[in-house]
């Protein structure tokens, strides 16, 4: 019996020490952008990003954006999608022309346009997009952070 509870102690030990590969994956994903404006998986992501928001293609959009989409600051009405809010606020001729503008690495994602990075003050809209296991992903698009 003293045999069998060194033997469980000891497994447990082993198993406790084990790194968890999602652990692993989740640290990866949080670390800072270098810039990939040239990457061409990254210019063939905002080349197809550009032809759906151009034809306000949904179901497009829907498989290249992340789950947890950022669209407002503020929480959503029950049943609002980004597609409704864009229609709302006439959003979309912005969307399509922020996607025209260069991306550079701000933190975890891509960003455009370049003054959504580079000025403090800038307070127009901006997209992100960032990389998820392994493919790019829209993860925002928002006006500049409301005053507090």
């Amino acid at each position: 019996m003293n045999l069998r509870f060194i033997a469980c102690a000891l497994l447990l030990v082993a198993f406790a020490a084990c790194q968890s590969p999602y652990k692993k994956k989740d640290d990866e994903e949080k670390i800072k952008m270098k810039d990939q404006s040239k990457d061409q998986s990254f210019q063939a992501f905002i080349g197809r990003a550009r032809i759906a928001v151009s034809k306000h293609d949904t179901a497009m959009l829907s498989t290249m954006m992340t789950s947890d989409f950022g669209y407002r600051w503020d929480d959503a009405p029950p049943g609002e999608t980004a597609y409704l809010y864009w229609d709302a606020h006439h959003s979309w001729e912005e969307l399509g022309r922020i996607l025209e503008e260069k991306f550079g690495p701000h933190d975890m994602y891509m960003v455009a346009p370049p003054q959504a990075v580079t000025d403090a003050n800038y307070a127009g809209y901006r997209v992100g997009a960032r990389t998820v296991r392994g493919s790019w992903k829209l993860a925002y698009f928002v006006p500049g952070e409301p005053a507090r």
